[in-house]
Formats: structure tokens, C-alpha cells, sequence
């Protein structure tokens, strides 16, 4: 890194567990990398937090989790954000960039069943179970294989779901979580089964934590150069431009799964790869279904946003844009019962 003026740098999140964890992750990797500079954290509570009653199906976009951490940042409060990918919106306010991409943890989703049920597997679970999840795209995407079950929505942090789950009244058999979020608590053992394609596509970037940071801040940027991974930024840019073509937010069920093949590089740079996308659509009542793959040889940045705009062109084309009409004006329709201001 040249030589910059500042030493310090402060790292921000959400207050959650995962959050702080998930920080602590990018801190100690900064640390790790640049030795002669201070690194320190500070946790806000974010909207997203402190709404924990309402569907997030009905509370709308991603910017529930960023806002009011964007604000700390633009006004030099802070100088980097650490994101759960998944969670940052598709395009970013003003002044406002993605600096760095970690490596992507196991973007699957899993199976957790409550605690002293024998239960091993989905087909295993009786109809009529309840299975808690806040994921409008889990819920679209299992009901085609699963109709006898019955989803319920559950909010809340990990340990809250968890606690939730475990209640001894409590309705929940089981729930579906990111396995990315339980393997960072350390509650990796209690996953049940994990749940893969083509049961259920993962969310768009699942599994990577994100580094955001002022457009104009050169030295943070210099900084996050060297925790980027490379290869899990290819995929995790292909599907968040699959998802921008969808104009898809947080709650709309579009699935993926990424793979990156016969992989080139150069002095340690990624500089050519097969990119394997996979992108569905699905109804809410899983009735109706979109699923197409691209593949093909890409050498950057925009050669793999390219692909995924384009896949979402072909879904749009098929079908994915009926279903994607449907939904949102369900949601207006549920959100002005409810009394959710859009």
C-alpha cells in the first residue's frame, strides 16, 4: 500500500452476534495484512433490527439493513461497512462502492430441526409441519416439492430463531437458515441436512461478506484490494447483476447457483474462467417455475456481470417477469391491508 496519512480506520455493522463476528472476521484480516495500522469496530442498530414483527415480505427492500450505516459512512463517521452480501442492495447509494469481496463461505441453505425430534431430512417430516423461515424464496421453492408443509415466517436473530425453534409450545419442527451464519456462530452442529440445488438455488451472494466503503477514499480502497477473493467476486457480481436485471430486493424469490471452472491466472490473478450460472424464479404458491443456466468464458469484472444480466434477460423472456409482477403487486396489496407504508 502507498503511503497514506491515515493509520486508523474504523470498521461498522450491524449490532447483531453475526454481525460483530462477521466484523471481527474483516478486522483481524486487516490486522493480520497491514500490522502498522489501527483497525476498530463500532455496531448500530439498523432498521431491519428493530422491525422484528412485521413479514419481511411486506417491509420491502434490502436498504432496511444499510441505511442508517450508509449515513455513519458518507459523513466520515466511519470508514468501512461489513455486510452480509445478501443483505446489501443491489445498487448502491450515491458516493457509495463495494471495496472488497471475501471468500465465500458454503452459500447453501440448511435443514434444523427442533431439538429432540428424530427427524432427518425434509421427506422426512410429516405433513403438516411448520417450518419457520423469513425467505420468501425458500418458502416459493420448497412448496413445489413440499406441499404438505406449512411455512411459517419466524424473525429474529440466529439464537432467537433458535430459541424459538427449540420452545417446547413453540409450532416450529424445524427451520431453514443460511448454513454460512450457523458455521460463524459456531452452531454448525446443529444442521440437520443441507439443502441443495435443485431443491432449493441459494439467495444471490449467500455465504460472502462484503467490505463498503466511500467512493472517494482511495487508502480504504487500497486496503480491501488485498482481502478480495477473487473468485468468489466473480460469482457473487454475475448474480447480483442477475438480480439488479430482475429488479429484485430482499424479498422476492430468484435463486441461484454459481460455479467458476478451468480456472487461469497470472501472478496470482484471477484472469480467465468458465462462469456456470444458474437463475430461477418462482411463484409464490410454487406453482410456477423459472430455470435457466448460462455458461460461458469470461476475463473480468464486467465479462461476469454481462453473463448474469444476460441470464436474467432469458428468464424475464421465459416467464419471470409475469411472475415477478404478481408479487409485487401482492405485496402492495398485503402491505396496504396490513397498514405498511410502501
Amino acid at each position: 500500500m502507498a503511503s497514506s496519512s491515515r493509520t486508523s480506520f474504523v470498521l461498522a455493522s450491524r449490532a447483531s452476534k453475526l454481525a460483530q463476528i462477521q466484523t471481527n472476521i474483516v478486522r483481524d484480516g486487516l490486522e493480520t495484512t497491514f500490522p502498522a495500522l489501527s483497525f476498530s469496530t463500532s455496531f448500530m442498530t439498523t432498521e431491519g433490527d428493530k422491525n422484528q414483527s412485521q413479514a419481511l415480505y411486506l417491509l420491502g427492500g434490502k436498504a432496511l439493513w444499510t441505511k442508517e450505516l450508509e449515513v455513519a459512512l458518507k459523513e466520515d463517521v466511519v470508514d468501512m461497512l461489513i455486510h452480509s452480501l445478501k443483505d446489501v442492495p443491489t445498487t448502491l447509494p450515491h458516493g457509495c462502492e463495494i471495496g472488497a469481496i471475501l471468500e465465500r463461505e458454503n452459500p447453501v441453505d440448511s435443514l434444523v430441526v427442533k431439538q429432540g425430534l428424530p427427524y432427518r431430512t425434509l421427506e422426512d417430516l410429516p405433513d403438516g409441519s411448520v417450518v419457520g423461515t423469513s425467505s420468501v424464496r425458500r418458502v416459493a421453492q420448497l412448496r413445489r416439492s413440499f406441499p404438505g408443509l406449512v411455512f411459517l415466517d419466524v424473525r429474529g436473530n440466529l439464537n432467537t430463531r433458535l430459541a424459538k425453534l427449540d420452545a417446547p409450545d413453540g409450532p416450529y419442527t424445524a427451520l431453514i437458515l443460511a448454513k454460512a451464519g450457523l458455521v460463524r456462530l459456531g452452531m454448525g452442529d446443529r444442521i440437520t441436512a443441507d439443502l441443495t440445488a435443485p431443491i432449493l438455488f441459494h439467495a444471490v451472494s449467500q455465504g460472502a461478506l462484503a467490505i463498503e466503503i466511500r467512493a472517494d477514499d482511495q487508502e480504504a480502497r487500497e486496503l480491501c484490494k488485498a482481502l478480495t477473493h477473487q473468485e468468489t467476486q466473480w460469482k457473487c457480481l454475475a448474480e447480483r447483476a442477475l438480480l439488479r436485471e430482475l429488479e429484485g430486493g430482499c424479498s422476492v424469490p430468484v435463486g441461484v447457483s454459481t460455479s467458476l471452472s478451468q480456472i487461469d491466472k497470472s501472478a496470482g490473478k484471477l484472469t480467465r474462467a468458465t462462469l456456470e450460472i444458474t437463475g430461477c424464479v418462482t411463484s409464490l404458491d410454487g406453482s410456477v417455475h423459472v430455470q435457466d443456466t448460462l455458461s460461458q468464458e469470461v476475463e473480468n469484472i464486467q465479462g461476469a456481470e454481462e453473463l448474469g444480466k444476460n441470464l436474467a434477460t432469458k428468464l424475464m423472456a421465459n416467464g419471470a417477469k409475469v411472475i415477478l409482477d404478481d408479487i409485487t403487486r401482492d405485496r402492495r396489496k398485503r402491505a396496504s391491508e396490513a397498514g405498511t407504508a410502501e
